[in-house]
């Protein structure tokens, strides 16, 4: 596997929490030449700046509601041949990079993107998509064990997603990074757009995974429930300027606002919506879209070099352990475990209880990796609703599940 340089661009905004967390999994990671740009708010900064490996990351100040500057900041500033991005409120496994950069021995592969897992942090987030003329996403059914190498047909692009996607800094730099028209939304999909216009190839990496939270943002809450609509509409409207036939534009917008209002309805029905919030958030996306008709767009002018050299983060090689545990000795085994993540360990607590409880699987602010469940409960949502099994069976399964992605070793 090809072991080029990689920049990590995290852009934060109102997440300092999250965003120490992140940056806690981006320290485990299982690559030999990597640096960690963190693009932030003054409470990003700060938090950043409080991570006993400070001295080992770009900490750069951005303090403007807009991803895609933010983004295109963190490029300028990235000196690595890939640069790799992950949101604030994700944590990448171990072999992330290792897995996600490969592709790149190929050297038509401009673009990589991994599957995302979500707040259970076993199901999948999301998984291989494309994207048609009208920008909107569709399922791709790819290889789940390697990597896919896919260059679309004209007109069509393959999805990478924000939070786990990586691309060849040069290719960035030429296609002129993100536009900052698009503030929040849409911001990768007209990238992937122009990507696939440029006759670029995708890399799809299922064994690249990222755990995804969907922390709470100025955007929604933590179930996703919207506050506001206006930069969704906003972003939709740039899009149809630059990617969609006018003709196009009247009807895809139809059928975009009654989708929004629907997913509105829903989030109404489950009581995290008041009747009131329905009609003001519709006439949100609405100005949005207006807004977004008068935006300027265009190829932002990035400089070809880094404006500062490459900093290796200082990731040690480090061993992954695997340790199984029950609900009577669990505060034990964690404390122990903290002990060796101290001592530069990568561990994963598994805890079994005699029962049918579905398993989760979450990376604490401790750095450690647990899982807890039934013995004889699912892990896999689309596996039997009761197990039949062994302890020790099921302890090998769920080490096998989890083996490629941390590193575990056969013995």
């Amino acid at each position: 596997m090809t072991q080029l340089p990689v920049s990590v661009v995290i852009v934060s905004r109102g997440r300092p929490e999250e965003l120490q967390r992140c940056l806690l999994g981006v320290s485990q990671l299982q690559y030999p030449m990597f640096e960690v740009v963190v693009v932030a708010d003054p409470d990003g900064v700060r938090a950043a700046q409080n991570m006993p490996f400070a001295d080992g990351l770009k900490v750069l100040s951005f303090d403007e509601p807009n991803i895609s500057a933010a983004r295109n900041l963190g490029l300028v500033h990235a000196a690595g041949e890939v640069v790799a991005f992950i949101d604030d409120d994700a944590v990448p496994e171990p072999q992330w990079l290792r897995y996600l950069v490969a592709p790149c021995a190929q050297s038509d592969v401009a673009a990589m993107s991994g599957f995302v897992r979500g707040r259970n942090g076993i199901s999948y987030q999301w998984k291989a998509r494309s994207l048609d003329a009208l920008g909107e996403a569709h399922d791709l059914d790819v290889n789940m064990q390697q990597a896919s190498i896919l260059k679309p047909p004209k007109g069509r692009a393959i999805k990478t997603e924000g939070t786990n996607m990586a691309f060849r800094r040069s290719v960035l730099i030429e296609l002129g990074g993100f536009d900052p028209a698009f503030h929040y939304y849409l911001d990768e999909t007209d990238l992937n757009m122009r990507l696939a216009s440029a006759g670029h190839t995708t890399a799809i990496v299922p064994m690249a995974e990222v755990h995804h939270g969907f922390a709470p943002n100025p955007m929604r809450t933590k179930a996703r429930v919207p506050f506001d609509l206006f930069d969704i509409g906003a972003s939709w409207a740039v899009f149809q300027r630059k990617h969609v036939a006018e003709s196009l534009h009247k009807d895809q917008w139809g059928r975009l606002r009654a989708q929004e209002r629907h997913r509105l309805l829903r989030h109404m029905i489950g009581g995290g919506l008041e009747p009131r919030d329905v009609p003001r958030l519709m006439r949100r996306l609405a100005q949005g879209y207006l807004d977004g008709q008068q935006r300027r767009f265009g190829k932002t002018t990035l400089p070809n070099h880094p404006v500062a050299p490459f900093e290796a983060f200082p990731a040690g090689r480090r061993k992954s352990s695997f340790v199984p545990t029950r609900p009577m000795r669990f505060k034990k085994d964690y404390a122990m475990a903290v002990e060796r993540t101290k001592n530069g360990e990568i561990v994963t607590l598994l805890n079994l209880s005699r029962t049918v409880v579905y398993h989760k699987l979450r990376f604490d602010r401790g750095g450690i990796w647990i899982q807890s469940g039934g013995i004889y409960g699912k892990a896999d949502r689309k596996d039997d609703m009761v197990c039949i099994t062994t302890r020790a069976r099921r302890i090998a399964k769920e080490r096998a599940r989890v083996a490629s992605q941390r590193g575990l070793s056969e013995d």
